[in-house]
């Protein structure tokens, strides 16, 4: 039998920055689950991609989201940046990075129809029904209900088409959950899922309801296993 090995992948997440100057961490992976800006205009692209640019990961995968305006009315810019940047947008698609799987989406449901909004229901969970098996990191830019949810005025802003598919459809889960959008629901926490499985979740937001900086980009360590030796195992 061939003995499976691991690595391990420093990530740093971020989320929820709307053009704020911070500063993420040193780690082998940024994951940035969107709204790096207001309304997404020429000029604010422009300044993301400055940023993206001045990290320090090797790896940079992002998504969308509400605010980012311009990258859903001029879907060719944000495949510009990835390209002069060496980065990966995620847009219901996946890629590989080091060995993780990582599936990406800005999809949220609707609230005064903002950037890749779409209806509760069948039209939203469309894009859900999507999500792979086996997932090593989902990023979403908004979470699942009840999930790090909360908003300033008590409610559960979260998708329960996304709860459902993540808790009771999927059979091997995403083993993280990164999103944002709930500035308000800042924090890490455990899913369980309908069969007995544990996602962690991360709510990355860094500004807080005001659009003040209020958190530091999350960092966690995720071991991936050689997919060679798991593949070669008698």
């Amino acid at each position: 039998m061939v003995k499976q090995t691991t690595k391990t992948i420093k990530c740093a997440v971020a989320s929820d920055f709307h053009l704020k100057e911070i500063e993420t961490p040193a780690a082998d992976l940024l994951l940035v689950a969107g709204d790096m800006t207001m309304k997404g205009s020429h000029s604010e692209l422009a300044w993301y991609e400055r940023w993206l640019v001045r990290q320090p990961q090797k790896h940079k995968v992002w998504i969308a989201g509400n605010h980012d305006w311009g990258f859903e009315r001029n879907p060719h810019v944000a495949r510009e940046i990835e390209q002069r940047t060496g980065s990966i947008y995620l847009e219901d698609s996946l890629a590989e990075v080091e060995g993780l799987r990582i599936w990406g989406s800005p999809v949220t449901p609707m609230f005064f129809n903002w950037a890749f909004m779409r209806d509760r229901g069948e039209e939203i969970r469309k894009h859900w029904l999507k999500i792979p098996e086996n997932l090593d990191i989902l990023v979403i830019h908004g979470p699942p209900s009840g999930v790090l949810d909360k908003t300033a005025f008590g409610d559960n802003a979260g998708c329960q088409d996304l709860l459902d598919i993540l808790v009771n459809r999927l059979t091997n889960p995403p083993r993280y959950l990164i999103f944002g959008h709930i500035h308000e629901g800042h924090g890490q926490t455990i899913m369980e899922t309908h069969n007995g499985k544990q996602i962690k979740a991360i709510n990355a937001s860094i500004c807080d309801h005001h659009y003040k900086v209020a958190h530091q980009a999350i960092t966690f360590d995720i071991e991936v296993p050689d997919r060679q030796a798991r593949e070669t195992a008698v």
